[in-house]
């Protein structure tokens, strides 16, 4: 189906798509079993400019006001051949929005310009222990001193941590006031009292970095603060408003990449003399699972683009909608397809049971899909209140 890309897309989707044929198939089950980070497959992608597509021109990308568009067409095409190294990308692009959205033009062209050279990745640093899905009860502080804010705690999960030199950490620094208490400071990565913990040994995505932040009077320049303090967390809600349809991309690629290998074996493998993909019941089963992984493709690039035209508009019901319902479908697909190999599809031979494993983790972050339904709810209601 022709989504009417512009030439600059079908460019930047063929370039991603090349790298994903020629460089991540062939090494997939390689880096999915040994957990290393995929820094030859980084620096191939940096050097395709591909870190651009989300950044505007006059910090050296070239978005031209489709950066949330961008970013999910490169998206899909990575992680069709894998979830995790895509996500080298795609985090960075989530560690660089808080910048995007909040800094100022010094900080902007400090930063972003490092980004879209490809020289620095970024990371986007908000969830803790305690601090998951109510991302304002976080402990990690923040306190004024001078002109440098101390910080101390510790983050969990995050994404692109250890390999990231860009970090926009989110932390209290005025505890009395609550979600209004909460900023945001970028952090680089070789600031004294920032150390990382433990690398996460994860079930999926096993070639993404996922690392603890540790801070222990780490000072940084009150100069590094995104926006006004007490600011945070709303820079934090927007950034999620324009990520999450790049998690839904993530979980289209996976999703894509399953009934593509599922269509593929169905002609190959033979049963009662005749190829599986004769049999009905199966050809409905694949049917089902191409058109909701049609249906997530055109969500995700309709919301996509309303983003991009919204001139900073929320669009927080329709990004909980795209990555909710994409990464419900790729975890669907993805399990569907591991039914269609049989026993060969819970071998680590075959790759539909990786594509299983990276999938759950689309319905995990920047927000559970419960506390996605709950944000298209929220969404209803209001609308439906605005209506009366």
């Amino acid at each position: 189906m022709d989504y009417f890309f512009t030439e600059e897309q079908q460019f930047m989707r063929d370039v991603a798509k090349e790298i994903a044929d020629k460089r991540i198939r062939p090494v997939r089950a390689e880096y999915d079993e040994s957990g290393e980070f995929p820094w030859p497959i980084v620096e191939a992608i940096a050097e395709a400019d591909l870190f651009r597509v989300f950044i505007d021109e006059e910090y050296d990308g070239m978005a031209g006001g489709t950066g949330v568009m961008n970013m999910c067409i490169v998206t899909e095409e990575l992680s069709k051949a894998c979830g995790g190294i895509s996500l080298a990308f795609a985090a960075t692009g989530l560690g660089a929005f808080p910048i995007i959205i909040s800094g100022s033009e010094e900080q902007k062209k400090k930063w972003l310009t490092q980004v879209a050279s490809g020289k620095k990745l970024a990371a986007f640093a908000l969830t803790e222990a305690n601090a998951g899905s109510d991302a304002a009860g976080m402990q990690t502080k923040a306190l004024l001193d001078g002109d440098e804010y101390i910080l101390n705690g510790t983050k969990q999960w995050i994404t692109n941590g250890g390999e990231a030199d860009i970090y926009s950490v989110f932390c209290v620094t005025d505890p009395a006031r609550g979600a209004r208490g909460v900023s945001c400071i970028v952090v680089e990565k070789d600031t004294p009292g920032f150390t990382f913990g433990k690398k996460e040994n994860k079930l999926g995505i096993r070639a993404s970095a996922t690392r603890e932040l540790v801070f222990q009077d780490c000072r940084v320049p009150a100069a590094n603060v995104l926006g006004r303090p007490g600011t945070g967390f709303f820079t934090a809600m927007k950034t999620f408003d324009m990520s999450r349809p790049g998690v839904a991309s993530q979980a289209l690629g996976i999703a894509q990449e399953a009934l593509d290998l599922s269509v593929s074996y169905s002609r190959e493998r033979r049963q009662f003399n005749a190829p599986i993909s004769s049999f009905q019941g199966l050809r409905f089963m694949m049917a089902d699972m191409a058109m909701k992984v049609e249906a997530s493709r055109a969500l995700i690039y309709a919301v996509a683009r309303a983003i991009d035209a919204s001139e900073g508009k929320r669009s927080t019901m329709y990004s909980a909608m795209a990555k909710c319902f994409a990464s419900d479908v790729a975890m669907e697909v993805a399990t569907n397809a591991v039914q269609i190999f049989g026993g060969y599809g819970y071998m680590k031979e075959y790759p539909v049971e990786k594509l299983m494993r990276d999938a759950k983790i689309t319905q995990i972050y920047e927000g559970t899909n419960q506390i996605q339904r709950d944000e298209i709810g929220r969404g209803l209601v209001s609308a439906a209140a605005g209506r009366d």
